[in-house]
């Protein structure tokens, strides 16, 4: 299946979506717990690169309009998982969702279409 382009719309609900199913995925896993499953390391490692990914085909425009975002890391990171994947340090994924994830969607909330859950 071929898909087109996404609006930044389009783009900014599947991000907000991924980083809160990375939330809700690490819930009730402390550090030591996270490093020891490789289920959630795998299943969290996916959604942070989906949000990089989303992050990466935002429109230029879009991305200078909120220079506050950090779009470029993001997408770096997104880059590390699917490109670099035997290299990814688990605890730095662990680092971006306790740390990282939840101020970044405070500060995306008032940007993300209404009908997004």
């Amino acid at each position: 299946m071929t898909r087109g382009p996404k609006d930044d719309a389009a783009l900014l609900r599947d991000l907000f979506k991924a980083a809160n199913a990375a939330l809700r995925f690490a819930e009730g896993l402390d550090e030591a717990a996270f490093l020891a499953s490789e289920l959630h390391q795998e299943a969290i490692a996916r959604v942070v690169g989906v949000v990089g990914e989303s992050a990466w085909r935002m429109t230029p425009a879009f991305k200078a309009a909120h220079p506050d975002i950090p779009w470029q890391a993001m997408a770096g990171m997104r880059h590390r998982i699917v490109h670099d994947y035997p290299d990814v340090d688990p605890e730095t994924v662990w680092r971006v969702v306790t740390h990282e994830l939840r101020p970044l969607l405070e500060r995306l909330r008032p940007l993300v279409p209404p009908d997004t859950p």
